[in-house]
Formats: C-alpha cells, sequence, structure tokens
C-alpha cells in the first residue's frame, strides 16, 4: 500500500522558516517524480513544487521562487520542501503528491493527509 507521511508543519513567524518532509513508503520512491500541493485556507488547491524521480531536475510555481527548495533523498525515501522568508500567504495545508512516472507533469496518483503550516505574527 502505497502511503505518503508528511511532517514538519507548524506555525512560524512571517520571515521565518521551517523545512517540510514527506516519508514514502509501498512503492520504490527513487522511480518516482514527486511534487508538493498547497491548499489555503477557504481556497482552491496550488501546486507548489516539483522533483524527478533522480532529483536533478526541479520545477516551482513564481510565488515561492528563490524561497522554497524541493529536494529528496532517496536512500532515506523521503521527500523536503525547505521553506525560508516565509510570508502569511504561505499558510496553508501542505501535501505530498506522487506522479506515476519518473518525470514531473500530468496528475498525480497518491497524496498524503497534508501537514499544516502558518505564518503569523
Amino acid at each position: 500500500e502505497v502511503q505518503l507521511v508528511e511532517s514538519g508543519g507548524g506555525l512560524v513567524q512571517p520571515g521565518g522558516s521551517l523545512r517540510l518532509s514527506c516519508a514514502g513508503s509501498g512503492f520504490t520512491f527513487s522511480s518516482y517524480a514527486m511534487s508538493w500541493v498547497r491548499q489555503a485556507p477557504g481556497k482552491g488547491l496550488e501546486w507548489v513544487s516539483a522533483i524527478n524521480s533522480g532529483g536533478g531536475s526541479t520545477s516551482y510555481t513564481d510565488s515561492v521562487k528563490g524561497r522554497f527548495t524541493i529536494s529528496r533523498d532517496n536512500a532515506k525515501n523521503t521527500l523536503y520542501l525547505q521553506m525560508n522568508s516565509l510570508k502569511p500567504e504561505d499558510t496553508a495545508v501542505y501535501y505530498c503528491t506522487k506522479y506515476p512516472y519518473r518525470d514531473y507533469g500530468g496528475g498525480m496518483d497518491y497524496w498524503g493527509k497534508g501537514t499544516l503550516v502558518t505564518v503569523s505574527s
């Protein structure tokens, strides 16, 4: 059974940093692209960032470029999202998602339950 378990969310002040983690199990983690998707309170889903299976290619939505960094450790079956210079508008539930291919693009086939990030003073 595929499982994606996020951790690392919490309350942080504007300008602060957080690192989200996502532990994958039940599949060959190193064979699939992964991404982070977020949902702000009362809003729709927003794709944030993606990384290919080997970690050599990444992509970001414009609003987080230069502030967020996606990475993965295939030996630990773990995906990360380093978030710096956080803004109140980054407040959202962050979901770890898996693509059905080595490269990102198209739809994801599995989602985690999410972790809440709140940016507030």
